[in-house]
């Protein structure tokens, strides 16, 4: 369905955006993976997707909080593969305090990676999707895009302010084959949640498929984790045939949180 197309990811190594990037990848998109952290890891997930799922697959290890790296990153892509078809922008920086003991330097962190990042992956990459006609950007929200938080004050305000860059985007690329629209997922089992699960689990000495059931159930009415999976087939509806009218949408996939 996507083959040809070129797909980066951002926070794509693992955990959620890997899984977004497999989805893609098995449409038969190529895929540009993007995270901190060990290169290693990062060259070895792209060469697993590329064997897996027979596409061409590249790691590039862009710091998202630098706007020259992230110009880098684009042109780099452009020698390579061509242009950029699709952007999903996954990554997230997250810390969590009171908003008066609030460390304004992780502020401004978050507010880079978060939305600017998203911003200029999207001014950069904008221009040839208008040209050829075709092109997908998909924000990764959160049910928190809807909903307020205690001690999350950058996670709350970036993921709300990314479906108001969805909507902009939208109307302004709404004639010309470009689509934007935002996923926001409820409770997903990422590395994160799972070991602060595990943490718990610890330290109440329980076992932690318990307290993994009741971490679920107090947020999605289903009371189970939305698969990972499930949201990386949601972007590639989105980014298929039948996304060719849907943008500027803001699609919960919560397992029924927000409705509750």
């Amino acid at each position: 369905m996507l083959k040809g197309k070129c797909a980066l990811v951002t926070g794509s190594v693992a955990g959620l955006g890997y899984a977004i990037a497999e989805a893609l990848a098995r449409a038969g998109a190529n895929v540009v993976l993007n995270g901190l952290g060990d290169p290693a890891a990062g060259h070895a997930a792209a060469a697993g997707l590329a064997a897996a799922h027979g596409v061409d697959a590249a790691f590039d290890p862009a710091d998202l909080s630098d706007r020259g790296a992230i110009e880098r990153m684009v042109a780099g892509i452009g020698d390579r593969f061509g242009a950029v078809d699709i952007v999903v922008n996954n990554a997230v920086v997250r810390h969590f305090a009171p908003i008066e003991e609030f460390d304004p330097d992780d502020w401004q962190m978050s507010l880079s990676v978060n939305l600017t990042a998203p911003f200029l992956l999207a001014r950069l990459t904008l221009p040839a999707m208008k040209r050829r006609g075709w092109g997908r950007i998909v924000n990764v929200s959160s049910a928190y895009g809807w909903r307020g938080a205690t001690d999350r004050i950058d996670y709350v305000t970036t993921k709300t302010a990314l479906i108001g860059m969805t909507r902009a985007i939208a109307v302004e690329t709404a004639r010309t084959g470009v689509t934007c629209n935002a996923v926001c997922p409820g409770s997903v089992p990422t590395p994160a949640i799972l070991e602060k699960i595990a943490g718990i689990a610890r330290q109440q000495g329980r076992p932690v498929e318990d307290v993994a059931r009741e971490y679920a159930a107090q947020r999605n009415p289903t009371g189970r984790f939305v698969p990972m999976e499930h949201v990386g087939d949601l972007v590639v509806f989105l980014c298929g045939p039948a996304g060719n009218d849907i943008t500027g949408t803001a699609m919960p996939m919560d397992g029924g949180w927000l409705a509750a």
